[in-house]
């Protein structure tokens, strides 16, 4: 069973992978995603998920959030935070959509 104390916050998960250059954040618009700081857009093909961080609160679902650690196929990497559940991105009608399509490939060392 986990407790919060055993739990690692969601600061010190975003300290980590910026430490390890994922930085910036990612957007997702109606044209495709867009690294914070760059003028290229992306097509949820042309990007990949390298690592997925769930947080969960004790008592309250609007603590339930997610940071997925994004590489390009460019090479360009960064970070997409959402929250998850009843409080998704849900003002943003693209999104469900977009992060389905972006494949998956974890890498243990994030």
């Amino acid at each position: 069973m986990s407790t919060s104390r055993s739990m690692t916050p969601m600061s010190a998960v975003l300290e980590r992978i910026r430490e390890k250059g994922y930085g910036r954040e990612l957007t997702i618009a109606n044209d495709g995603a867009h690294f914070e700081g760059a003028s290229d857009t992306y097509k949820a093909e042309q990007l990949t998920i390298v690592k997925v961080y769930r947080f969960e609160g004790e008592s309250d679902p609007a603590d339930m959030s997610v940071i997925y650690a994004v590489r390009a196929d460019d090479g360009q990497v960064g970070y997409l935070m959402n929250a998850y559940g009843t409080y998704s991105d849900q003002d943003n009608p693209n999104y469900a959509d977009f992060i389905r399509r972006v494949a998956v490939d974890e890498q243990e060392d994030l």
